[in-house]
């Protein structure tokens, strides 16, 4: 039996990372998903790469296509220490358009599809597929041993989830072997797991496929006219039907909170009040996602900025901050800061007050604000005495707000509140280009 090191280097790793992921509204119109900030410092991409890195894995492709070029520059500033030296890489994979000069990605099976002369290039005897926009720590090798100890051809990555969150990935059903016997991806209706009525076995989008045997199916879904070219679809269901699949369960390969080893943490963080949830589950006092484990460490682009700064304002009102996140460049004024999530650069001015909110880099926060509930994008800054997260109806009005009442904010959104109601904004010229003596 092969050790995981020698699995490690005779795989190697896609990750999926050309969608959009329009559930999570306006954060993606300039970003695709995988690209978008998370966790104080991250973007979600980094979760699968840092699994990557840190599992021995380290021939890597980075399959892209919407609104990339955020994520681009990430990727080359932050994910270039990688040596091909020594036969390690990531290689940024756009549309190769290959098939014909008209089509981009059509789906997921059609992403790998087009960059098989590449993969088969490197000739690996194993290809991982991954989502790149999921947050989660995964030993990725453990995943490859389980799946030649399998025995299958093909492998997928499952984790029990609320049946009302089920619609939204692939739902299957396993036999005692863990043969996979039944695959419906995105059903309306979710099977449910054999003695638990409320949760369903939902598809990781992880994949762990033989090499030549993912030739073989590529070749032949691309010739199949009717098919969507797509991995949950079309691939994995006609293939569990030659009882080809086995599930492997993430609670084998999951990393562990070292806290309490019971936690199996992975979220899909497609919608904006998931995205919000799993950022606050970040700020919380018990995290059930450990980002502080040097022996399992998320990589990412490290910008270089000064410590975070918590200052008296002019008065000699004192910063007062509660279980939450304040990453590098921020400078927080005599203001109250509680469960929240601040990313790099934020500037919080006198007298304001955050609760349970995410706040994006190089966000200007300027005095008397009061934000409850409340998301920022990137380079979001709000006139003084604006308060966002008390009152349902102007914020719906004003902004984006979800199902679950959280408020989302962006430029563009200020931008027409600037016109709509311009009485919000009075002075406001006159006073943010010298807000930075006050602190």
């Amino acid at each position: 039996m092969e050790n995981a090191r020698d699995v490690a280097k005779q795989t190697m790793a896609l990750v999926l990372a050309g969608g959009r992921g329009s559930r999570l509204k306006m954060l993606t119109d300039n970003r695709a998903k995988p690209g978008v900030y998370f966790g104080g410092k991250y973007r979600i991409i980094d979760f699968a790469l840092s699994n990557c890195v840190n599992s021995g894995i380290n021939r890597i492709g980075v399959v892209t296509q919407y609104k990339s070029h955020s994520l681009l520059r990430h990727l080359q500033s932050g994910w270039s220490f990688l040596r091909n030296q020594f036969n390690e890489f990531i290689d940024l994979l756009p549309a190769q358009q290959r098939v014909d000069e008209e089509h981009w990605y059509q789906g997921t099976a059609d992403a790998v599809y087009q960059n098989i002369d590449i993969i088969r290039d490197h000739n690996p005897k194993y290809v991982l597929i991954l989502a790149g926009d999921h947050i989660y720590k995964m030993d990725y090798a453990a995943l490859v041993m389980d799946h030649i100890r399998m025995g299958t051809p093909v492998t997928v990555a499952c984790i029990p989830v609320p049946k009302s969150q089920a619609s939204a990935l692939g739902v299957m059903k396993v036999n005692d072997d863990n043969l996979i016997t039944e695959f419906v991806e995105k059903p309306e209706n979710p099977a449910t797991m054999p003695g638990n009525p409320d949760m369903s076995l939902a598809s990781m989008g992880i994949y762990v496929f033989d090499a030549d045997f993912l030739y073989q199916t590529l070749d032949k879904d691309a010739a199949n006219p009717d098919s969507h070219r797509d991995f949950g679809k079309d691939i994995i269901p006609a293939l569990v039907n030659e009882h080809l699949v086995h599930a492997h369960d993430f609670s084998k390969s999951c990393i562990r909170n070292r806290g309490n080893k019971s936690i199996v943490y992975w979220r899909d963080v497609g919608t904006i009040d998931a995205y919000w949830a799993a950022n606050m589950d970040i700020a919380s006092v018990q995290p059930q996602l450990d980002l502080y484990d040097i022996n399992w460490p998320i990589w990412t682009n490290q910008v270089q900025q000064p410590p975070a700064k918590y200052v008296q304002d002019i008065n000699g009102t004192s910063s007062i901050v509660r279980n939450s996140e304040c990453s590098a460049g921020c400078i927080i004024s005599g203001s109250s800061i509680n469960q929240s999530v601040l990313f790099t650069q934020v500037r919080v001015h006198s007298n304001c007050y955050l609760s349970e909110s995410v706040i994006l880099p190089f966000c200007i926060i300027h005095r008397g604000c009061r934000l409850t509930k409340v998301i920022l994008d990137r380079g979001v800054e709000l006139p003084r005495n604006l308060i966002i997260g008390e009152d349902p109806v102007a914020d719906a009005r004003r902004f984006y707000r979800s199902e679950g009442g959280v408020t989302l904010v962006t430029r563009k959104m200020l931008q027409d509140l600037r016109q709509k109601e311009p009485q919000l904004f009075v002075d406001f010229d006159n006073y943010r280009a010298d807000f930075i003596q006050s602190f």
